[in-house]
């Protein structure tokens, strides 16, 4: 783990915009006229996909992947000028958050300005001609670190980029090399102290087939050397499987405690139920009560929680990623919910609290946190359905952070009406 990452992180909630398919306009402006909403949820930090200028050859759809970048040093003329989003960035400061944007360090576009004066620079197959490493990523050139001043230009963009911003969401990070980021983030400290490193993070599957390939791949123990958060694709398919019934619950839950002791003390996974890669919430749980469940369950996980724009809204189609796909912004308005979970996450023990999670039965996720005197308890139904748990409380009456009400707890047993219960059970001076 970086070893300056402080633990409030983990009461920190992200947004992550694809301007493109924020509004209508897909503009840095469309956006900024709505950071007080996107404030109003409990935002502390808007991350925003890739807002570089897109390449042309072998662009995929009709306006090519954001990811596929052309010009590190340059904004996407689409979503507005460079003053524009000097202007979006103020403001969302002026809105008490901070601003990260995407770094994609491992492959440009093939037309990109690197790939016409630096070729060199590149990861070139057999036939000598550049290209992706990943077989389907055929939008993309690879680039090669083993080339320094490759490193030199890189390393200069993302000072120039932390005037501006205050943090990068580093796409495949896994497959650009550590040392790479350590020298990085020592360089932008000196211009942004304080700057937020979170690393997209990859599957155990993923690196295993790129280590077959013979591609190194860094793993999240790795990674946490330097970053101060990596996406929790470690029990990513542990979490949809459950879902989909193909493994139980307790596979998931498993996963989630094993976290525990496997990563540093000062931890931060990134905690989503949905990214701009992976099916909507709203997809993958289309019962409503469910949704609300894993939904606080999210909120409850010791983490940076995340979510990604329309899901306030119950969205059900992810945008796409190559062409004009706006979100819809139609569904159930969960905001006032969302709004809560932001309000109950920003308690310290959330922070400080030792974590603990199980499967309670009958689909029921039981976890909690204790820290001292303090003791926090969520009970949430995987299944959406009403039922009673055993749990480790006296019985009483409890208050449920979330409703406002009590919930009381007979013969051990909590009685769930299927909404998700988070219990404050602060232990009392003797």
């Amino acid at each position: 783990m970086a070893v300056n990452t402080g633990r409030g992180l983990r009461n920190q909630v992200l947004y992550s915009v694809f301007v493109r398919q924020y509004s209508p306009e897909g503009t840095f402006e469309a956006l900024r006229r709505d950071l007080p909403r996107i404030r109003g949820l409990g935002t502390d930090i808007l991350w925003l996909m890739p807002i570089h200028p897109i390449g042309v050859k072998n662009r995929k759809g009709s306006l090519g992947s954001p990811y596929a970048i052309r010009d590190y040093r340059a904004v996407n003329p689409e979503y507005g000028t460079m003053d524009d989003f000097r202007r979006l960035a103020d403001d969302i400061h002026a809105c008490g958050m901070k601003c990260l944007i995407d770094v994609v360090y491992n492959h440009t576009s093939p037309d990109s300005v690197l790939a016409r004066r630096h070729p060199e620079w590149f990861w070139h197959g057999p036939d000598g001609a550049l290209g992706s490493r990943i077989g389907d990523w055929s939008d993309v050139a690879d680039l090669d670190y083993n080339r320094r001043p490759l490193w030199d230009y890189q390393i200069e963009t993302l000072t120039r980029w932390a005037g501006i911003v205050d943090g990068f969401r580093c796409d495949a990070a896994s497959l650009v090399p550590l040392e790479f980021w350590r020298q990085a983030r020592e360089a932008v400290e000196a211009v942004r102290p304080g700057c937020l490193w979170l690393a997209e993070s990859v599957d155990p599957a993923f690196i295993l087939e790129c280590r077959a390939r013979g591609v190194d791949c860094l793993s999240d123990g790795e990674l946490y050397q330097v970053f101060d958060a990596c996406y929790d694709y470690d029990i990513y398919w542990d979490f949809a499987d459950a879902l989909t019934g193909r493994r139980p619950l307790s596979s998931y839950l498993e996963g989630l405690a094993r976290q525990e002791a496997a990563y540093p003390a000062n931890y931060v996974k990134l905690r989503g139920l949905e990214n701009h890669d992976r099916l909507r919430a709203a997809a993958l749980i289309p019962d409503g009560r469910r949704l609300r469940n894993w939904t606080a369950f999210l909120y409850f996980q010791k983490g940076l929680t995340m979510l990604y724009n329309g899901q306030e809204r119950s969205a059900v189609l992810r945008p796409g990623l190559f062409d004009a796909d706006p979100v819809d912004w139609s569904g159930e308005d969960l905001t006032p919910l969302l709004t809560r979970l932001g309000q109950i996450k920003r308690d310290p023990l959330f922070a400080e609290g030792t974590f603990t999670v199980s499967d309670a039965g009958n689909g029921f996720i039981l976890a909690e946190y204790r820290r001292d005197r303090r003791r926090m308890l969520g009970l949430f139904s995987a299944g959406g359905r009403a039922g009673a748990v055993r749990v480790p409380l006296a019985d009483g009456a409890y208050a449920d952070q979330i409703s406002g009400g009590a919930a009381a707890v007979q013969s051990g047993l909590l009685l769930s009406r299927g909404e998700p219960l988070i219990l404050s059970a602060d232990r009392q001076e003797p």
